[in-house]
């Protein structure tokens, strides 16, 4: 399967012009864990919070700034930052060649691949050739998606390799390390241990194959998400509260969470696999305790009035009680002189 350029150009050295598109050569193979709501498996987004205060914010009133003190800020609008972005010439240009040992590991950061266009192939090959034979590569200069990089173009079986590489101030340095001696006789090594040491690297020495090296994570996580899945413990997304009312003003939602509802929308009319609404699980909590909370008011309101109506029921038939024992005494009273008059 053919890899899409990324973009194309040349490679530039001397008054040589190499024509070449840039290719990516590696890929991100790790596991992504999303952020689910339990409740409902609703993805869970982000808001943008002002740390001090914990409010959310509108974007409106976001701006880009650099911290020059503790808690000091120089703010920089998008037309400056834009300025200083540096001129994609679509060209690597090299500015010298050093011996492919000069270079520690330490700063290789990402890889490309070069592939000749038109009718390079054979200065391509030249190229690429004379590198091998010398032992050098070329340290150079490019722009990938407005930003400048320093590279190197290593010569790597057929192709020619680009090698993003960290500037000088992004590597530390290890002077602050406890480490030993460089040299054997500096280190305190006998000859002896050193022997040992040598065979038991050889014996231990194959040839290196990629393939036979995998995260053994990302293997056992997928192997359980298939089984778990096979089990049918796969679950949908079930929607457990109310989707937020559509019109109800500005609402920030991380823009991350939108591209993730339209691809999951996509895939639930082909497999089913998802259905349900989607919203900011911030919100959805929110709203989740707001009417637990509305709830629990409801219910004490509800208590507080049958505990006073039982009261008051209580005092009426208390009053009528004492009031109907009043009316039985002044009975017996009256009747007693006429008791006492017919005996």
């Amino acid at each position: 399967m053919a890899i899409r350029a990324l973009w194309k150009g040349a490679i530039n050295f001397g008054l040589v012009h190499i024509p070449v598109s840039l290719h990516a050569a590696s890929e991100d193979s790790g596991i992504d864990f999303d952020w689910l709501d339990r409740r409902s498996l609703d993805p869970v987004g982000y808001k943008r919070i002002n740390k001090r205060t914990g409010r959310e914010i509108d974007r409106k009133h976001i701006v880009k700034g650099v911290a020059y003190e503790k808690d000091k800020y120089v703010v920089l609008e998008d037309d400056e930052i834009a300025e200083a972005f540096p001129k994609s010439t679509q060209s690597i240009d090299i500015e010298t060649f050093v011996e492919a040992s000069e270079i520690p590991f330490v700063y290789l950061e990402r890889p490309y691949y070069l592939a000749p266009n038109g009718n390079s192939k054979k200065v391509y090959a030249l190229l690429r050739e004379t590198l091998l034979d010398t032992g050098r590569i070329g340290l150079a200069r490019v722009v990938i998606h407005t930003r400048q990089h320093l590279a190197a173009l290593v010569p790597s079986g057929p192709a020619l390799v680009l090698n993003l590489l960290r500037w000088g101030d992004e590597v530390r340095s290890f002077e602050g390390l406890d480490l030993p001696p460089e040299g054997t006789k500096a280190a305190g090594l006998s000859q002896k241990e050193l022997s040992m040491a040598a065979k038991l690297v050889e014996d231990m020495s194959t040839k290196f194959e990629p393939a036979e090296y995998r995260d053994s994570f990302a293997d056992r996580i997928m192997e359980l998400v298939e089984r778990k899945a096979k089990a049918g413990d796969a679950e949908r997304v079930q929607p457990v509260e109310e989707a937020p009312a559509e019109g109800r003003g500005a609402e920030i939602i991380d823009l991350t969470e939108l591209l993730q509802r339209s691809l999951a929308g996509g895939k639930a009319g082909s497999s089913g696999s998802r259905s349900g609404t989607k919203r900011p699980a911030a919100e959805s909590s929110g709203r989740g305790k707001a009417k637990s909370s509305g709830n629990a008011s409801e219910a004490k309101d509800a208590k507080r009035a049958s505990s006073a109506t039982s009261k008051r029921k209580s005092k009426t038939a208390s009053t009528r009680k004492g009031a109907a024992a009043r009316k039985s005494a002044a009975r017996r009273s009256a009747d007693s002189p006429r008791r006492a008059n017919a005996a």
